[in-house]
């Protein structure tokens, strides 16, 4: 595992500001230094003040002095509350499989900490402070990536984060998995000793859904113009028919993203002279098969479902997700359930269907390239077909992916299991829900590869002929990472380069140019 890159931007949180561009930095491998609102400081000193008023008063207030969850009924004496909240943050750090990725682990730090300083939380300033300078300094927890049921917060793998900040568990250090009590020293840091509440605030919260969904849809939206330019080159490598592209055929259909993939289509193929020469030729067909035809309909309904993920995850960014809520100004502790992960799970499991059906329809246009029965091209893009296989079993792997996505695909959010003595008798399974959608962008990213490797390839057997304003340009970086499939080779080298050359500034800015 690589540590990320020096700090190139500081972040103030208020719980309040956070942005979706502030994710996708981090999540680039960019070190976020931030640091508290001064406003936020004092929000939270009066939140904290207001739990030691409860802790001196005595009465029974759930997570502050009660045991939790089906142990709420049980009142801890003042003396056993600190050991109340060691024992909390030990006992739930059970998490299994495999560990979440660096930059996941330390978004999900970042956005705990900007929750907690809203101060309706309770925590004293030294809580958000320590995962703020872990992240600055490299201290990165080790957390499972299973464990949590999306409700109640996602207590197993925040409970990994949060037993690092009293020097146990496991953390990363300068690319090493040590002690996290030898992580924080060596980083300079002392761990902290939790005060009531403390633990119970660092566990009870979305935030590992947060992570790992907003990394799926950070990159689901860049597949979204990768998908939309990989279409336009295989509609130039079919010789298609933009007649289906025509606006006012969105017009009469409005959905957003109808018009929008539309558009960015009709701007990629504008002035290609290969379309021309295959009209003057009559190489046209009146009408495209549904993968090509129905690009605007298939990709635009995924981008509306997108934003509607957007506008979740964004809601959620500045959101206070513990249990119970303190609210000093008028010395209320409320119980609630702002853990439960549903208003997050649902968008994931929309996420990965929009997405999937990327990949689903890609798939089809790899097969209308690669049979010919289906086009005009030769035999799984080879030059010598029999003694050479082509692009027979890359077209198989992009199918394995869209089928593997079709299990992905069914939404975690309609599963429920009962935990706690039944106490949590409704779970959201929203952490498998953002492990999902996180598995289908990836299939696709994959799938889109493919499609995009056989486009370069295809246009092999045109003659020499200028291709559109955006697909020019895209065929000719694809061109300059990979050669002419003259004969069988190696298949996996050149998806790679593929994968690397899409990644590269060059092509960054051309899908910039797509909306």
């Amino acid at each position: 595992m690589t540590e990320p890159h020096h700090p190139d931007s500081t972040l103030e949180l208020d719980g309040h500001s956070l942005t979706l561009d502030d994710v996708h930095r981090l999540l680039r491998g960019s070190t976020t230094a931030a640091s508290i609102a001064p406003a936020s400081l004092t929000r939270m000193a009066e939140a904290q003040a207001l739990v030691e008023q409860v802790v001196e008063a005595g009465k029974p207030v759930y997570g502050i002095n009660t045991g939790f969850g089906k142990l709420a009924s049980t009142s801890i004496p003042k003396a056993d509350l600190k050991q109340l909240q060691r024992n909390l943050v030990r006992s739930h750090a059970c998490g299994v499989g495999e560990p979440l990725p660096l930059n996941i682990v330390r978004l999900i730090m970042l956005l705990r900490a900007n929750s907690l300083t809203q101060g309706h939380s309770g925590v004293r300033a030294e809580v958000p402070n320590l995962l703020l300078a872990m992240i600055e300094r490299h201290v990165t927890p080790w957390v499972p990536s299973q464990g949590s049921v999306g409700a109640s917060g996602d207590l197993a793998p925040l409970s990994h984060i949060a037993v690092t900040l009293i020097g146990e568990g496991r953390a990363y250090w300068q690319g090493e998995l040590i002690d996290a009590g030898d992580a924080l020293k060596a980083a300079g840091l002392s761990p902290i000793e939790l005060g009531p509440k403390e633990g119970l605030a660092l566990i009870n919260g979305t935030q590992v859904i947060q992570a790992i969904g907003l990394d799926a849809l950070t990159r689901a939206l860049r597949l979204m113009k990768l998908a939309d330019l990989s279409c336009a080159l295989t509609f130039e490598a079919l010789r298609g028919n933009p007649s289906a592209y025509d606006a006012r055929i969105g017009r009469l259909r409005p959905h957003p993203g109808h018009g929008l993939v539309a558009s960015n289509l009709r701007a990629a193929l504008q002035g290609s002279e290969l379309h021309a020469k295959s009209l003057a030729e009559g190489k046209v067909r009146v009408q495209d098969p549904y993968s090509l035809r129905c690009a605007p309909q298939v990709h635009g309904a995924a981008r509306d479902a997108l934003n509607y993920v957007s506008d979740a995850m964004e809601c959620e960014l500045n959101s206070v997700t513990d249990n119970p809520l303190i609210f000093p100004e008028n010395g209320d502790v409320i119980s609630g359930g702002n853990f439960h992960g549903e208003p997050l799970a649902i968008p994931l499991d929309v996420l990965a269907i929009a997405v999937s059906e990327l990949g689903s329809i890609s798939e089809r246009r790899i097969e209308q390239m690669v049979n010919p029965d289906l086009s005009r091209l030769p035999a799984f893009l080879s030059t010598n077909a029999g003694l050479n296989s082509g692009m027979m079993i890359t077209h198989v792997a992009a199918a394995a992916l869209a089928s593997e996505n079709k299990v992905h695909a069914h939404p975690a959010s309609v599963d429920s299991i009962p935990t706690s003595a039944n106490q949590e008798d409704h779970v959201s399974m929203g952490v498998t829900a953002a492990l999902k959608a996180r598995s289908v962008v990836a299939n696709v990213e994959r799938i889109l590869e493919i499609e995009l490797l056989c486009a370069r390839y295809a246009m092999q057997f045109h003659q020499p002929t200028k291709l559109g304003a955006l697909t020019q340009p895209a065929f000719e970086l694809l061109a300059e990472a990979v050669d002419e499939l003259k004969e069988d080779r190696l298949a996996y080298p050149d998806m790679e380069k593929v994968r690397a050359q899409i990644e590269r500034e060059p092509f960054r800015k051309l899908l910039l140019q797509l909306d």
